[in-house]
């Protein structure tokens, strides 16, 4: 088990260990990973265009996606209003509202990726079985991007320690999802582990659809991935609404994507001083994301 954990987390603490100073590497690298999830994303419609009795498993992959979402969704929405009830936050957001467009076009480019590849699996009809090696080994590479990633995003030690609503919003996330995602297990009568690697996506749907894919097989990781989507895209619908009464259970609710992709509705909604709280809680649930999900994975192996 350990030795298996140790093969996927090494080029994740190897990629954190690599400062780099230029911008263009940086945004080389960024390139790099943008393009990489692309490829595993398509390879993961391919995986899905190999399984047999597909009508079925599409089925069994949205029944699991709406379970964990559910039970998921409702224990952090549960939970994060104690925080804005005893830790008052300020707004002053400016209410304009973001194009849904521009908002959606990231996401529309990555479920493109999959119904691309689910296409030409069964169009061409070939054999698929390479698919799983590669997309293991483009993993391996894409973990040591993302480690890159998160030790140059800007946040320093200090930043994170210091901003107590951010380390709170972060706890709270992590202590609701996991308690979720073993009652969506239980429902649906799969292994508890199972349940726990689920629920550590926090919103990183390609991230997390790509690792629950190469660990537990395409069904999980599609679920993943929609499990993971519907929650971004309900975060863009409910953060302008909550953000003035509640702004650490709107931030809370965005998960990972609180650092980039619902970084500016938080921003133009409730205000700058949601930023810092937005982009600390956010680096530590992308942090913690392939931590959780590949340890709760790895207790599944021999």
């Amino acid at each position: 088990m350990f030795s298996g954990m140790l093969l996927i987390f090494s080029p994740l603490i190897i990629g954190y260990l690599i400062p780099i100073k230029q911008v263009r590497y940086l945004n080389a690298v960024n390139t790099l990973t943008m393009r990489l999830v692309m490829v595993i994303l398509v390879l993961m419609g391919l995986s899905l265009a190999g399984l047999d009795n597909l009508g079925q498993h599409i089925s069994t992959i949205l029944y699991f996606a709406v379970t964990f979402f559910i039970c998921i969704g409702a224990a952090n929405l549960l939970a994060l209003p104690v925080l804005d009830k005893l830790f008052p936050t300020e707004t002053h957001g400016h209410q304009h509202k973001l194009t849904l467009s521009t908002m959606m076009s990231e996401s529309g480019k990555l479920i493109a990726a999959v119904a691309v590849g689910l296409v030409v699996g069964l169009l061409l009809n070939h054999d698929l079985s390479w698919v799983d090696t590669a997309s293991e080994g483009i993993l391996l590479l894409l973990l040591l991007l993302i480690g890159i990633q998160l030790r140059n995003s800007g946040m320093t030690l200090k930043q994170i320690i210091l901003n107590r609503s951010g380390l709170m919003i972060a706890a709270l996330v992590v202590a609701t999802s996991l308690p979720g995602g073993l009652l969506a297990a239980w429902w649906l009568d799969i292994p508890y582990h199972h349940g726990l690697a689920m629920a550590s996506g926090f919103g990183w749907y390609s991230l997390a659809g790509i690792l629950m894919g190469d660990g537990l097989g395409p069904v999980y990781g599609g679920a993943s991935f929609i499990l993971e989507l519907a929650r971004e895209l309900m975060a863009i619908m409910i953060i302008p609404i909550l953000i003035r009464r509640y702004p650490l259970t709107a931030i809370g609710y965005g998960g990972a994507t609180a650092m980039d992709f619902t970084l500016p509705i938080i921003q133009s909604t409730g205000g700058i001083r949601c930023v810092p709280i937005a982009i600390v809680s956010g680096f530590i649930l992308s942090l913690l994301v392939p931590v959780l999900m590949l340890f709760f994975l790895s207790l599944g192996t021999n």
